[in-house]
């Protein structure tokens, strides 16, 4: 079964080779003895405040992991490849991820 490395030094088995937030709760629940109710909550608070910290054009920044900003896409003209007519695209601002020195380390050990 694949696995993947957590805050907690050891691997984390993975169903399908995916890391899910179920599997983030019942990790936090195991690692700090909460009940799968809080342990839950803290999970979500986690990424409830990235993501209200990106809507508010913030940067979050875990140091070790990575950093979250958002950027500007321009909007444009596309066209329905169905039909061929155009379409105008909307600018829109959207997620970005950068990953920090070691996480980049963790995944490339050669380097």
């Amino acid at each position: 079964m694949p696995t993947t490395a957590l805050d907690d030094g050891g691997p984390q088995e993975t169903k399908r080779g995916i890391l899910t937030k179920e599997d983030l709760v019942r990790t936090l629940r195991t690692t700090v003895e909460l009940s799968h109710k809080d342990a839950g909550i803290v999970v979500e608070s986690i990424f409830d405040q990235i993501a209200r910290a990106l809507h508010g054009g913030d940067k979050v920044e875990i140091r070790g992991f990575g950093s979250f900003r958002t950027r500007e896409r321009r909007g444009r003209i596309a066209r329905n490849p169905r039909t061929g007519a155009r379409v105008d695209v909307p600018a829109k601002a959207i997620p970005f991820f950068t990953p920090g020195r070691h996480l980049k380390e963790l995944l490339n050990p050669e380097l």
